[in-house]
Parts: structure tokens; C-alpha cells; sequence
């Protein structure tokens, strides 16, 4: 099948927003095996919208349209469709009441000018919008079937996933079942985990598995799209090469489908009944951040000390006997210091020692793990290069990493490819 998105809106094109929908709606299709071979990018303007969805009948299976479902004048997406299919705008009665309802249910009377957003071609398929009150629909333009989804990207992904992949699915003639397995790992670069996995498709013979990846520093996403006649084919088709992608990248594996690094961390310290106490310098309080917004921190998570001078910090935990540059010694001090001072089961402290002068990709940091508890501290000391943003990202990543691997009783001192010799 053949799929182009169209994506619309003057402040995408001229670049005053950031078009991540599109990376979102082609990486989705991807994901369950439908390839996005076109992309369009159309301002608000009636021409040239009009010519978009003209040259894509001549050339898609399939189009999805992002945005100019709103209530404003701008807003044109009905309109163009309505004209490039040959029919009328209608007011869908089941729409309008709908955003009645939403308006009402928020204690507020809906502007007339929503009411646009009711005016649908007559020949339209309403697509359900539970979040918001852009009505998706989807039409017939010449031999090519057009998906017309909203801007707002909580409201996109919602009707993506839920509304127009299904119908995709089902006009494509894919089977019954598609299945996502997906692996998160730090610390392994997406060439080297490509050759670690070099082969593992061919334990399918069928070739109903395919291997992909998607690198987004500091993880990396290795994916499995499994195809079956049903979800008992899929499970076993996916068995063995699940199990062998898990030998091969071993503790690197920090979490697997919709799991997160700092969600499993959390679930660790949870189920011990244990408390926990961060410090950390450079990260801009990114580990607190991710860990302490997440459901049933409130009963884990104690305190977090966030600062970029080590006097600071050795002053907010109490610490005045190690020197004023970071080191093991003190290092194990402040994250103990830490521990006692929130009352906490365990500490974490993540201390970046960064290089001195001008941001560039030769720049690095030296960074300090150290993870307490009442048995004692263990300690890493790793060392990352690629600037700023790159080491700030890195400690973020590598903290929370360490403290999964002590949590789970594996190596903490394993090395990544991302580290240089300290």
C-alpha cells in the first residue's frame, strides 16, 4: 500500500513550529508495517491544499491529512475536501451534539464558531475524537481513501492508533494479527547491536519477522514487527527470537514495550519497601524530574538535592571534611550523607566533573556514580565525550542505569560504548 501524509498548517511550513506529528504518524505506520512513501507539507491556502490532495490521488493508495480541522478561518481542511471529492459540506447532527456535550461537561458554552467543525462532506466517515473537539473524517477522493486527522498531537495519536491504522490495516490485506515487541537498552550504539543481531530474523523462516531500530539518545529502541494468522501465532513466533535478542544484549536491556528505565527503578524500590535520596550536579534535576512525577513516587522517593557547585552541594548534605574537587572518597561521602539525611533506604548521587571552555563535541565530563545504603556504597566512575547536552544527557541516563543495576543484583560497573577511559 502506497501512503502519503499531508501536512498542513502556515506555521509548519514556515518552520515556526516543530512538525513532529509527522515523525510520529510515519514512525506508527512503520511500526506495524505500512511505509509512508510520500510527504507533503501545505500551508493554509485554498489552492495550494487543493493541488496537494489532487496530486496525491495520483499517486497514493492511501493519504493521511494533519490539521485545519479547527474553528478558525484558517482552517480549511472540510472545505478542500469537500471540493476535491465533488460534494457538499453537511452538518453532522452526531458531531455538533457531541461538542455540545464536551463544552458542557467544562461548565462552558460552546462558540458558534465550533460549529465549522460539524460541517463534514457528505460523503464523509466520521473518525471519533474522545480528547478534543476537532472531528476527524475520512472520504473517498477519486480511487484513494483520505484520513483527515487534528493538529493537537494528543488528539492525533489518539485517532491514529485507534481510528485510522486499523482501516489501513484492513485495506491493505495485512493478517489477522500485527504484533510490536519492543527492547530499550543504554549503553549500546545502534551499529553495534545491529551486528550483535545480526541474523536473529532468519529464526523465523516464514520471514514474518522483521528487525528495526530507533536510536533516540541516551536509549536505543530495537523493534520486532510480528506478523500472524493470530495472536497464538505471533507469541509463537516471536518466542524464540525474543529470547535470544535478550541473550545477546543481556543486561543492557533496561526495559521492554511501553516500560520506562525510571519506571522500573521505581517498581524496584517500591516492592523492597525502599526509600530513596538523589543528588546530582549538571543534570538540570533530571533524574528527581523522572523519577518523582511518576505514580507511587510520593511512598518512594524522599528528596533531591539539585545544584552545580560541589561547595553547594557538600554544604546541603553536611559534608565538610573531603576536599572541594569531586572523588570517590567524596563522592561515597555525599550520597551517604544523603542517605541519612532524608531518612532514606538508599541514596543516589550523580556528581559531573564537566571540562572547562567552549561547547563543543570534543568536550566531555567525568562522572561520578556513587549508590548508598546501610551496607555501604558502590561506586563508577565513567567518562563521556559529544558536549554538553550529550554529558548531561549521559549522567542522566547512566545514574538511573546504575541504580536498575544494583536494584536488580547485575553488574554496575558493565562499560557502554558511549564511555572513554576515565
Amino acid at each position: 500500500m502506497r501512503i502519503e501524509i499531508i501536512c498542513t498548517g502556515d506555521e509548519v511550513l514556515t518552520g515556526k513550529i516543530n512538525n513532529t506529528n509527522f515523525g510520529y504518524m510515519s514512525q506508527k505506520l512503520e511500526d506495524v508495517g505500512l511505509s509512508v512513501i510520500w510527504g507533503t507539507t501545505v500551508g493554509d491556502d485554498r489552492k495550494s491544499l487543493l493541488e496537494a490532495f489532487r496530486l496525491a490521488t495520483t499517486r497514493a493508495d492511501a493519504v493521511i491529512v494533519n490539521g485545519g480541522l479547527g474553528p478558525t478561518v484558517d482552517d480549511l481542511s472540510q472545505e478542500i475536501a469537500a471540493q476535491a471529492a465533488g460534494v457538499e459540506l453537511v452538518l453532522n447532527e452526531e458531531w455538533l451534539a457531541k461538542m455540545e456535550g464536551f463544552f458542557t461537561r467544562r461548565g462552558r458554552t460552546m462558540p458558534p464558531n465550533n460549529r465549522k467543525q460539524a460541517m463534514l462532506p457528505s460523503t464523509a466517515e466520521m473518525l471519533d475524537n474522545p480528547v478534543g473537539t476537532a472531528c476527524g473524517f475520512a472520504l473517498d477522493i477519486g480511487k484513494t481513501r483520505f484520513f483527515f486527522t487534528p493538529g493537537v498531537p494528543r488528539e492525533l495519536r489518539r485517532m491514529i492508533e485507534e481510528q485510522v491504522i486499523p482501516r489501513l490495516l484492513a485495506r491493505s490485506g495485512a493478517p489477522v494479527s500485527i504484533h510490536l515487541k519492543r527492547f530499550h537498552s543504554y549503553g549500546l550504539g545502534e551499529s553495534h547491536v545491529d551486528s550483535l543481531l545480526a541474523g536473529v530474523e532468519t529464526l523465523d523462516p516464514s520471514g514474518g519477522v522483521k528487525l528495526g531500530f530507533r536510536a533516540h539518545y541516551p536509549q536505543l529502541e530495537t523493534k520486532l514487527t510480528v506478523r500472524g494468522t493470530d495472536m497464538d501465532d505471533v507469541r509463537r513466533r516471536l518466542a524464540p527470537i525474543e529470547t535470544e535478542i535478550r541473550k545477546r544484549l543481556g543486561n543492557f536491556i533496561l526495559a521492554q514495550d511501553d516500560e520506562t528505565l525510571e519506571g522500573n527503578v521505581l517498581a524496584a524500590l517500591a516492592k523492597g519497601g525502599s526509600t530513596l535520596s538523589v543528588v546530582e550536579t549538571f543534570t538540570s534535576g533530571g533524574i528527581a524530574s523522572r523519577l518523582a512525577a511518576l505514580p507511587g513516587a510520593e511512598k518512594v522517593f524522599r528528596r533531591g538535592i539539585v545544584a552545580r557547585d560541589l561547595a553547594q552541594v557538600l554544604d546541603a548534605v553536611g559534608v565538610t571534611t573531603v576536599a572541594t574537587s569531586i572523588t570517590c572518597e567524596g563522592s561515597e561521602a555525599v550520597a551517604q550523607a544523603a542517605r541519612r539525611q532524608a531518612g532514606a533506604t538508599h541514596a543516589l548521587a550523580v556528581l559531573v566533573d564537566l571540562d572547562e571552555g567552549a561547547d563543543r563535541l570534543d568536550l566531555g565530563g567525568s562522572i561520578h556514580i556513587a549508590i548508598a545504603t546501610d551496607r555501604g556504597v558502590e561506586y563508577r566512575l565513567s567518562r563521556i565525550l559529544g558536549g554538553r547536552d550529550w554529558v548531561r544527557l549521559g549522567a542522566i541516563e547512566l545514574g538511573l542505569d546504575c541504580l536498575r543495576r544494583f536494584l536488580f543484583g547485575l553488574p554496575v560497573d558493565e562499560r557502554t560504548d558511549f564511555e572513554k577511559k576515565p
